[in-house]
């Protein structure tokens, strides 16, 4: 049997393209490859006590002294030369258990990752709220990082990243940036963004909006000229909308729908899913791009249902797109099978339809041209790219 290291173990996840590394009193390690658990049969089950010391040697004293206080703690560790890892300690039933997030050490830009183009328009607005969502290990870590790293190449600018725990660490290029952890640098999220408008920046990334006052401290930096970046556990944009809203009192709901409106520039909503060859996972994206539209769906609470209709119906002017949409493009670039985009799809009957060419309504435009634009972009053209003329205030032409 393998002795019991832990960078040794972290090197096995790396070397087998693994997300997660999860140890427990009782099991062998067990890694997570493409979202599925494969324990690591070359260790012994791990002691409770094997389990307390691997934690301990973890952190240093002032993140002991938290654990014992909170019962959990987060934190960054890394391997020289290897790679990062967030990691989470935590009890269960008295027992201590270790999460390792395995953070890649290149950061990957939009098209490698699959990303639609239109996040390069969002990645250049110059103020605003631009939210990435989805459920945890969906990827949104790794998008956020994938727009820092574009307005570092192409912005000069003050980023100034608040995270917990640092996860990509990113190099000075044509902007300065500034990366801040919760526990290390700054107390707490809150606490931190308030000390960033201080900071003359021009960009601030929230790792997560938790609470009313963090939520509350991003719209006002988003309205004040710079662009916020953060991420919500919502499935899509409708439920982030309505998230945020529900947060406030409700005697307050109907001004912070009036001040959203006018900050939200984008909302960026993943899945991931396995690819044909089961070796990696690639994300479906909902895209919502803030145009005269949305805003009405944000300030009145009756039509913020309406927003998947528009984002249906919104590719060709403003590039957003819905799940299924997304899972189409995916499936005709040969990265998923059919039988994984059925799976997947919101909606299979009409997914199934369309998969096959079925007849489609006359009014029904969603589906038609964001296939039509599809066919284009695969010649090159029609890709929307920032500068392309396209104003978010437009009114939608009348395809609504």
């Amino acid at each position: 049997m393998s002795e019991l290291n832990v960078d040794a173990m972290l090197m096995h996840a790396i070397d087998n393209n693994a997300s997660d590394l999860h140890l427990k009193a009782g099991l062998p390690p067990i890694l997570r490859k493409n979202g599925r658990l494969c324990p690591l049969t070359e260790y012994e089950s791990i002691s409770p006590e094997q389990m307390k010391n691997i934690a301990f040697n973890l952190m240093n004293d002032r993140q002991k002294a938290d654990f014992k206080k909170e019962l959990q703690i987060d934190l960054g560790y890394s391997i020289s030369g290897v790679g990062r890892f967030r990691v989470n300690i935590f009890l269960q039933r008295g027992a201590v258990g270790i999460v390792f997030r395995v953070i890649p050490a290149t950061i990957k830009n939009f098209e490698s990752l699959h990303l639609p183009p239109v996040l390069e328009k969002l990645a250049l607005e110059m103020r605003g709220l631009v939210l990435v969502t989805g459920i945890t290990g969906s990827g949104k870590s790794t998008t956020l990082s994938a727009i820092v790293d574009y307005i570092n190449n192409t912005r000069s600018c003050h980023i100034i990243t608040i995270e917990d725990p640092i996860e990509y660490t990113h190099k000075d290029n044509k902007s300065v940036i500034s990366q801040r952890e919760i526990g290390v640098d700054t107390v707490d999220f809150s606490s931190a963004l308030r000390g960033a408008l201080r900071q003359d920046p021009d960009v601030i990334l929230v790792g997560e909006m938790r609470d009313l006052e963090t939520i509350q401290t991003a719209l006002v930096a988003a309205e004040t000229g710079h662009l916020v970046l953060s991420t919500l556990h919502t499935t899509d944009a409708t439920e982030t909308i309505s998230r945020i809203i529900s947060v406030f009192p409700p005697y307050h709901q109907k001004q912070i729908r009036i001040q959203l409106a006018e900050t939200m520039k984008g909302i960026i909503s993943q899945r991931l899913m396995p690819t044909m060859d089961g070796k990696e996972r690639v994300p479906a994206v909902e895209i919502l791009v803030t145009n005269a539209r949305v805003r009405s769906c944000i300030v009145d609470k009756e039509k913020t249902k309406d927003l998947a209709d528009v984002i249906y119906k919104g590719h060709s002017t403003f590039g957003m797109q819905t799940f299924d949409q997304s899972i189409m493009y995916l499936m005709q670039k040969g990265l998923i099978s059919g039988d994984e985009a059925m799976r997947q799809a919101s909606n299979p009957d009409d997914f199934a339809l369309r998969a096959k060419g079925g007849i489609s309504s006359t009014t029904d435009t969603g589906w038609d041209e964001y296939s039509d634009n599809l066919k284009n972009e695969s010649d090159g053209a029609n890709k929307i790219i920032p500068g392309d003329g396209i104003d978010e205030d437009t009114e939608d032409d009348g395809r609504f």
